[in-house]
């Protein structure tokens, strides 16, 4: 299927599949790649190091082209944006959006510049500043994530800018691809999808979790780290969202200082990166914590599959997924149903003029 993003990142399916932070490793991000979709690697749980290894990791299991996401906001974001020039990786992502001068740094040195927003604004902005494409991620999307429905944010964006616009939040088959390329988008991008394949790494205990929860289980609470986020309602969030301000702030100094150990951080550049998520909130001293050292939060559940103790970020379709394919088999199906739709569309639109 050829689309504006296919021949953009030079892959055959217009599918990506985000950077999922402990989600989106070197397995993960090569399984997507050779299934012909873009796979998106995640930085921002990842010292320096092991970024540059990670890629080279999924270079070795892989010659299609690939991703990495970055937090444009790091105290580090250009080491990272040199490793990305340095190793020849085809497309960055951002969760934030990136500055112009980064963009064309970026795009100067061939790189693909792919933010992700969540409101047509911002879109408007990086696109003049240069950016290559879009991920537009409406409300049900996971992890953080806005109030604006995807069909209602999509086609504003699509109509708003000239470059290519994939759709993010509530896609996981087929007919959700063929919904989006008629709204205008280049392709779709799925993360709760592909964390629910065989080919991640997430524990089969919290893979069960997912696969357990309807609709209704999946929340958006601001109580982890003060803004809008899209998890599993577990036993966590509940006492998150019922402690006082004093348990808050203990809870969220013992993360923190878990975080600050396995990174080596000081507290100085962990309350500086806490703050540096705020977007104009006000954050209490505990949310401040939190928003620093929620990766810590996802990797209890993602890495040590501590469902009790971990945030399990989701977006509204993990209510409806009920199996763990591969991602070659994902793909597959998803373009096979995408085919189908269209060409049964096709007939009966041929049919209708007869």
């Amino acid at each position: 299927m050829d689309t504006a993003l296919t021949r953009l990142v030079g892959v055959r399916h217009p599918i990506v599949q985000t950077g999922m932070g402990w989600v989106a490793g070197p397995r993960l991000v090569s399984a997507t790649a050779n299934a012909g979709a873009l796979g998106i690697l995640a930085s921002a749980t990842m010292t320096l190091d092991q970024l540059r290894d990670a890629v080279r990791e999924v270079k070795s299991r892989t010659d299609q082209p690939f991703g990495v996401n970055l937090r444009a906001d790091a105290g580090d974001a250009d080491d990272r944006v040199r490793i990305i020039v340095d190793e020849g990786v085809r497309v960055a992502s951002f969760a934030l959006a990136p500055s112009r001068e980064l963009i064309a740094e970026l795009k100067e040195a061939g790189v693909i510049v792919v933010p992700s927003i969540g409101a047509r604004r911002h879109a408007e902005k990086v696109a003049a500043w240069g950016a290559d494409a879009v991920i537009v991620q409406g409300g049900e999307g996971g992890g953080h994530t806005g109030e604006v429905a995807t069909t209602v944010l999509l086609p504003q964006v699509v109509d708003a800018v000239d470059i290519p616009v994939v759709a993010a939040g509530g896609f996981y088959d087929g007919r959700g691809l063929v919904a989006a390329l008629a709204y205008g988008a280049a392709g779709i991008a799925m993360g709760t999808r592909f964390l629910l394949t065989s080919d991640s790494t997430v524990p089969d205990a919290v893979k069960a979790r997912y696969l357990a929860a309807t609709v209704k289980d999946i929340t958006v609470t601001t109580a982890v780290d003060g803004l809008p986020h899209r998890m599993l309602r577990t036993d966590l969030v509940d006492a998150l969202e019922n402690s006082g301000r004093g348990k808050a702030l203990l809870h969220a100094v013992r993360r923190a200082a878990g975080f600050r150990k396995l990174f080596g951080l000081t507290w100085r550049r962990m309350v500086r990166d806490g703050l540096a998520l705020k977007h104009g909130k006000e954050l209490s001293w505990s949310q401040v914590l939190l928003a620093a050292n929620t990766p810590m939060l996802l990797r209890s559940a993602m890495v040590d599959g501590r469902t009790d103790l971990g945030v399990m970020a989701s977006g509204q379709v993990a209510g409806v997924i009920d199996d763990l394919p591969s991602c070659a088999e994902l793909v597959e199906r998803v373009m096979a149903e995408a085919t189908e739709i269209v060409g049964a569309l096709s007939a009966g639109g041929a049919s209708m003029r007869a």
